[in-house]
């Protein structure tokens, strides 16, 4: 049987459910071929249900995997995000480098799992626990991208730029003593890293400064200036930024700088194609035009942002100006990208008091518009050749099990709305190809029992800690 190739009786194209299409990928997992309307080849395996392309994700914190079911109680009569960030706080002072591979890995199984088959991982955990750098720079951002090179999921790893506890360039607190790096010690980390694992096809390199409390003016623009220099980074490496998560953040930067912050950010850096916002939650109305007309993604991860408090984001306004958004996991209290356009679509019906509010006059079908600008919002986030199945792009496929009563005996026009929209229990992906490779074969990925193992060993040793 011929490896490189995969035949769908059905499979999601640019143009919508395409019938008789003939994968076909070269050794690096790029697709060469994607032809509709073909003969099924006999030495060519056959997908044993519809096939999508797979979803990237586009804002991970790892560790934070590990955190999920642990804060849902009241310890503080004004719990919030902040009080949340210190429990969050606590837990990173106790990882160690083996803690921090073995839930990467974990987690980028359950990635694949779910039909993810890139992740953007928002990297802020550098240093040991006394604050000290490890004798590898690079040690604790290493161990991730190894981790998703044993689960098989593309990666953009952005190590994190944090330098202040606040506006006004606050010292750091003590419990962030982890996560401090000066512009130079930042760039110096990932020109190591790429020294030691090079860019490829399933795996990219940017920068993420942290949000606009935590880096000032002066170091995020030479954060920059000194990104352009790196040449073992591509050119058009990704910028990612956490930004107006939090009323209270857009109140503290108006206090400081006299002007909200997506709007400030966008006036002083060029915000293009290659940034993403992560989150944008509290923007206003000219907020919104001008974050939609700068060609960035706004990168929304609504199951975090639920389980924070933190908001809605203004998405039937935004999508309506044409901006560009894709999803993400964050802290990971839901795996699931079906999760995550489901609970921005019901945001915004509560909010709104209307259904469907996220469809328009072009594709009236929620989940199909949803779906489409997901993956390329995602893919540009990533700056990865990923989110398509078009000659060009990663080989990333995701096979739907046919049975499954989201799919079963209906039409494929209703398929992603069945699949986004209807809770039928267990999931709908059946096998999934990330690269070229079948990593997850029947609903089990190809290491997960061991990968679990040692999840669970660094999980029970954090407790004890």
């Amino acid at each position: 049987m011929n490896a490189r190739a995969l035949f769908a009786a059905d499979a999601w194209l640019p143009d919508g459910w395409r019938r008789d299409v003939l994968l076909e990928w070269d050794e690096r997992g790029l697709l060469t071929a994607v032809t509709p309307d073909a003969d099924a080849p006999a030495h060519v395996p056959r997908a044993a249900g519809p096939v999508l392309p797979g979803m990237p994700n586009l804002h991970s914190h790892a560790f934070q995997r590990a955190m999920a079911g642990l804060t849902e109680y009241r310890g503080d009569p004004a719990d919030s995000f902040w009080t949340w960030r210190d429990l969050m706080y606590r837990f990173a002072r106790r990882i160690t480098p083996e803690g921090v591979a073995a839930i990467a890995h974990w987690l980028y199984v359950e990635m694949l799992k779910a039909g993810y088959t890139w992740v953007c991982e928002f990297h802020y955990v550098h240093r040991d626990v006394d604050g000290q750098s490890y004798p590898n720079v690079a040690e604790l951002a290493q161990r991730v991208v190894g981790a998703a090179r044993d689960a098989g999921i593309g990666l953009t790893m952005l190590p994190v730029l944090y330098q202040h506890s606040g506006f006004g360039e606050r010292p750091p607190r003590d419990d962030q003593r982890r996560f401090i790096e000066t512009p130079d010690g930042l760039l110096g980390l990932l020109d190591a890293l790429a020294r030691a694992l090079p860019e490829h096809a399933g795996l990219r390199y940017g920068v993420a400064p942290h949000s606009l409390r935590a880096v000032s003016d002066g170091g995020l623009r030479a954060l920059l200036d000194g990104l352009r220099g790196l040449s073992r980074v591509a050119p058009d490496a990704p910028v990612h930024v956490h930004v107006a998560e939090q009323e209270a953040e857009v109140a503290a930067c108006i206090g400081h700088y006299g002007a909200r912050p997506v709007q400030w950010l966008l006036d002083r850096f060029g915000v293009d194609a290659r940034w993403c916002l992560v989150h944008a939650t509290h923007v206003d109305a000219a907020e919104t035009a001008a974050l939609a007309a700068s060609g960035a993604v706004a990168g929304l991860c609504p199951t975090t942002e639920a389980n924070l408090g933190d908001g809605l984001f203004p998405a039937g306004t935004y999508l309506g100006a044409r901006g560009r958004f894709g999803i993400g996991s964050d802290s990971h209290v839901a795996v699931d990208w079906r999760a995550e356009l489901r609970l921005l679509e019901y945001g915004q019906r509560l909010a709104r008091r209307a259904r469907n509010v996220l469809s328009d006059e072009a594709q009236p079908s929620v989940a199909d518009r949803l779906f489409a600008a997901a993956l390329a919002g995602g893919a540009q986030a990533a700056g990865a050749a990923a989110g398509a199945l078009v000659a060009g792009r990663r080989a990333d496929c995701v096979v739907l099990d046919a049975a499954h009563p989201a799919i079963a005996e209906r039409e494929s026009a209703v398929w992603l709305s069945g699949v986004v929209f209807g809770e039928h229990g267990g999931s709908p992906v059946r096998d999934v190809y990330a690269g070229g490779k079948r990593v997850v074969e029947n609903g089990r990925h190809r290491g997960e029992d061991d990968a679990y193992a040692r999840y669970c060993a660094a999980v029970a040793a954090l407790r004890a800690g």
